[in-house]
């Protein structure tokens, strides 16, 4: 399991978003998570995300509007899960609390951090590889238009490039481009890939701290 904090940007100074995320989170995610979305100090929130795909979705949509810094940590879950993701512990959560705060400062809004309890570093997948491929697609993701976002909704509601340009009264020729110009296909493409290498990260960490525990 990865663990994702997300702080609110520019909290002091604008209205209070995390009740209304962490509604959303879980009326989106609630049946792919172990424990509900969860609620820490002030506006900050907290999610254990069971699998690399959904730590993905909830990545992406935390990250799309810009209200979010987030951060994303592998490592150890303490066993038997609490009641409540705010009073859980382990490796994972220190990886995370590090990871916001990098977050902050780095111009995606997203970092990332992997901590075995023991101190030493696993083989395979590292979080500076989700970080840096992450990255890429935040970036892309960042350069898209209105009008790509809206293309964007509609091809992934389920709908095809034609229905999407009649919903939008445009030709079809002229969705064709915007998806091209908004990377959309690419996007997609690339999500397989990226919630394999977050599972590898997840994996790499958990094995390791299986085998220090064994020693």
């Amino acid at each position: 399991m990865l663990v994702i904090t997300a702080d609110q940007v520019g909290s002091r100074g604008g209205a209070d978003r995390a009740g209304s995320t962490l509604e959303e989170l879980n009326r989106r995610f609630g049946n792919e998570l172990v424990l509900p979305v969860d609620r820490n100090a002030g506006d900050e929130i907290q999610v254990i995300a069971p699998n690399g795909t959904t730590a993905l979705e909830i990545i992406l949509t935390l990250t799309r509007d810009g209200n979010w810094s987030v951060g994303l940590g592998a490592g150890a879950i303490r066993m038997p899960l609490p009641h409540a993701t705010r009073e859980a512990s382990g490796g994972a959560f220190i990886a995370a609390r590090s990871a916001i705060v990098r977050a902050k400062k780095r111009a995606t809004r997203f970092a990332a951090e992997a901590q075995s309890e023991y101190g030493t570093r696993p083989t395979g997948a590292t979080a500076a590889d989700a970080e840096a491929v992450i990255d890429l697609l935040l970036t892309l993701r960042a350069r898209r238009t209105e009008e790509g976002w809206e293309l964007f909704d509609g091809i992934t509601s389920g709908l095809n490039q034609n229905e999407v340009a009649r919903k939008l009264g445009v030709s079809a020729q002229a969705v064709s481009s915007r998806a091209k110009i908004a990377g959309i296909r690419i996007e997609l493409a690339s999500y397989p890939a990226l919630a394999r290498l977050l599972d590898d990260l997840d994996l790499a960490n958990n094995e390791h701290q299986n085998a220090e525990e064994s020693a």
